[in-house]
């Protein structure tokens, strides 16, 4: 991953917080002579000073296929992310020297794919993927609410992805490299914006400076 040094961050916690809250990953794999892209939500755990990041893709995907095993795979996590306009910057008044620039969070790991089809593995994959993303509902859905014989048609149909990462990295391209007045403004200006995402990166800018 490029990243400016301002914006490049290694921290292990902050890297796990946000995979965690992006939560849907892009594995990328080279194999056989081409390139596999599959985009599937992730449960990040650590253990033992390692982080492992889990998955499942269908069985009909090619990049389920054995070939695939043990290959060296980028996962890209892509977090909020804003454009940012030279009228955000005081700056332009001044001297019009500014451009448009784009903002964003990202977060990559690299690894290598193992196929995991025990049904044990996949069980409790299954289990920890639905309660995380129940857990805030009123009325949370949980995998033992469908039928038995119904689950193990399904879990027939995928396999199951784990890549310990080998190296974790990000950019948190937030302005850092801005004096205060374009900082604050582009801040401000994003956090008057219509747009989830360009409040999240208002937050995150805010969290840089408080």
């Amino acid at each position: 991953m490029y990243a400016p040094k301002d914006s490049l961050e290694t921290r292990t916690d902050v890297l796990v917080d946000a995979m965690r809250a992006i939560r849907l990953g892009t594995f990328v794999t080279f194999a056989d002579g081409a390139y596999h892209a599959t985009h599937a939500p992730v449960v990040v755990s650590e253990a033992d000073g390692a982080t492992t990041l889990q998955t499942h893709f269908g069985r009909s995907n090619p990049h389920a296929g054995p070939t695939l095993d043990d290959a060296p795979s980028l996962v890209i996590f892509q977090g909020p992310h804003a454009y940012i306009s030279p009228s955000f910057y005081p700056t332009k008044r001044d001297t019009g020297k500014v451009v448009p620039t784009w903002l964003y969070i990202a977060v990559h790991g690299r690894g290598r794919l193992t196929r995991r089809s025990e049904t044990d593995w996949l069980e409790a994959h299954l289990h920890a993927l639905t309660d995380t993303h129940e857990a805030p509902r009123e009325t949370p859905w949980a995998v033992t609410d469908a039928p038995g014989d119904y689950l193990r048609r399904m879990r027939a149909g995928i396999v199951g992805i784990e890549l310990v990462a080998e190296t974790l990295s990000g950019a948190w391209k937030l302005n850092q490299h801005k004096g205060e007045a374009d900082f604050d403004g582009t801040r401000e200006s994003l956090a008057a914006e219509p747009d989830n995402d360009a409040n999240a990166i208002a937050a995150a800018m805010a969290s840089l400076r408080a």
